[in-house]
């Protein structure tokens, strides 16, 4: 059995739903031999409650991480960064996939071409025979007609990769798809159709549902922001109504306010405006339905709400995204020299036990590689051309220091002295270079942490960003000329998951 094509990522709240996803996939005509990745996304969820309950399932390969409640873009690119197969295949956890899904996901990505950046599932929704669906129901039966919904998209990694991944200011499940589509094929290439389906049932919901659903209003104005007043139409995106919600919701407010100031004749005027829109957008939602008792009541009352909610979050958005600069997402890889950045310097060490961390360099370390970040070592070894250290003194004190670190992805060293004219000692490019092309990571996403100046200009040098952590053997000048500087590793560290690199 080869490397798998894809790793399947499951972003999930705990519904009881994903237990059914699981087995589907389990139980298929096709064994899953892909990694399965499922990315527990409740707030302070601390995953193995979720973990035990997932124990039984038959996958030969199924992982559960946390990711904190941060909302569904977050958990999706907890799960892509994660992966290490050439495609990502992301699932809602409350689909069901057909039987056949995963043989035909893999002749769909077998089958694209180097122009093809990503491959869209074919969902159906289920609804009622035996009456009109309901409001709600007809809303989620409009996801088997949306374009790039993540319902099932698969998405080559290194296209995610290349545009940072979901874009996290999308916080709850709206438009984060139709951005990232946007980006993707802007940048890398087209999305195809693909021939697998998956069964999106329509799940239970309150009678509010569609007020709270209003709240993607301030999320249009974010794509609006990014992509310029076309994006719909490049999207596939409907239009909508918020033209007329603001219009509503305007006659409303002046209406009770001109009453209140004793203004009856503009008060009256702005009241009929109010009503006329409210009842038009209740006849536009009860005329397909079934038109019985609840769901009348139901858009009643929820068509008075709409307006003032869908024109609140509206303007929440005009302040919220008054300022978007383009997303960044994480860096693919996070490269550290050695010695005085992860470690005490000791001059020419070649003795595992004097090897000493600096404080909170582990944890440090523990949270990129929680993220999905790659980490590594690019360090300049003099001592060897020198003849004070042998590679055996070298490799003993690395394998010290991932002792008591962890794991690297990669460790790149330079053996020849300051005056050897190489390529690869630092302030020279050759180490970064080489240990991004080891990981396969374009150095555009790759951060450099060192203590020196030399750190800096290398990865400036590579394409790389830098960012200095000065000790004690670090010149002013070089604090001065460095773009950005953190006062420990921990500090450099957070403001990378932070974006600020």
């Amino acid at each position: 059995m080869g490397e798998p094509l894809t790793t399947i990522v499951v972003p999930s709240l705990g519904r009881p739903s994903l237990l059914a996803l699981l087995e589907a996939l389990a139980g298929g005509t096709a064994r899953v031999d892909a990694p399965v990745l499922v990315v527990d996304d409740r707030p302070g969820a601390g995953g193995a409650p979720l973990r035990d309950a997932l124990r039984g399932v038959g996958l030969p390969e199924l992982t559960v991480v946390t990711s904190g409640g941060r909302g569904p873009a977050a958990a999706r690119n907890l799960g892509w960064r994660r992966a290490r197969t050439p495609w990502v295949s992301f699932l809602d956890d409350d689909v069901v996939p057909d039987p056949t899904w995963y043989a035909a996901l893999l002749v769909d990505l077998a089958g694209a071409g180097a122009d093809v950046a990503g491959s869209q599932g074919r969902v159906r929704v289920p609804l009622p025979r035996h009456r009109r669906p309901t409001d709600w129901e007809r809303s989620t039966a409009a996801l088997a007609r949306a374009q790039w919904i993540t319902a099932d998209l698969s998405y080559r990694r290194a296209a995610l990769a290349a545009v940072g991944g979901l874009d996290e200011r999308f916080a709850h499940a709206f438009r984060e798809d139709s951005d990232l589509g946007l980006r993707v094929t802007a940048a890398y290439g087209r999305i195809q159709r693909g021939e697998r389906w998956v069964t999106h049932p329509v799940r239970p919901e309150t009678d509010w549902v569609s007020v709270r659903r209003q709240a993607g209003n301030a999320d249009d104005v974010l794509m609006a922001r990014l992509h310029g007043p076309g994006w719909r139409d490049r999207a596939g995106a409907p239009r909508g109504r918020r033209r007329r919600h603001l219009l509503t919701a305007a006659s409303g407010v002046v209406g009770a306010a001109a009453l209140a100031a004793g203004w009856r004749r503009t008060g009256i005027l702005a009241g009929a405006g109010w009503l006329a829109g409210t009842a038009e957008l209740v006849t536009a939602r009860v005329a397909p339905g079934p038109r019985d008792r609840a769901e009348v009541r139901r858009m009643l009352l929820t068509s008075a709400a709409i307006p003032f909610a869908a024109s609140w979050h509206w303007l929440r958005g005009l302040w919220r995204h008054r300022a978007a600069p383009p997303w960044r997402g994480l860096p693919e890889l996070v490269l550290f020299d050695r010695d005085g950045t992860l470690v005490r310097d000791v001059p020419y060490n070649g003795d595992p036990e004097r090897v000493e961390p600096v404080p909170g360099c582990r944890e440090a370390l523990d949270r990129l590689r929680h993220a999905g970040v790659r980490v590594g070592v690019v360090t300049n070894q003099s001592g060897l051309a020198r003849g004070l250290l042998t590679p055996t003194d070298l490799a003993a004190v690395n394998a010290r220091i991932e002792h008591l670190l962890g794991p690297f992805d990669v460790w790149r060293w330079c053996p020849h002295g300051p005056d050897d004219g190489c390529g690869c000692r630092k302030p020279a490019p050759g180490l970064v270079k080489a240990a991004c092309a080891h990981v396969d990571v374009d150095p555009c996403r790759c951060v450099v942490v060192g203590d020196i100046g030399s750190d800096v200009e290398a990865a400036r040098a590579a394409g790389a960003a830098g960012v200095l952590v000065p000790t004690s053997a670090t010149r002013r000048e070089e604090v001065s000329a460095a773009s950005h500087v953190c006062p420990s590793v921990p500090a450099a560290v957070h403001d990378v998951l932070e974006g600020r690199w």
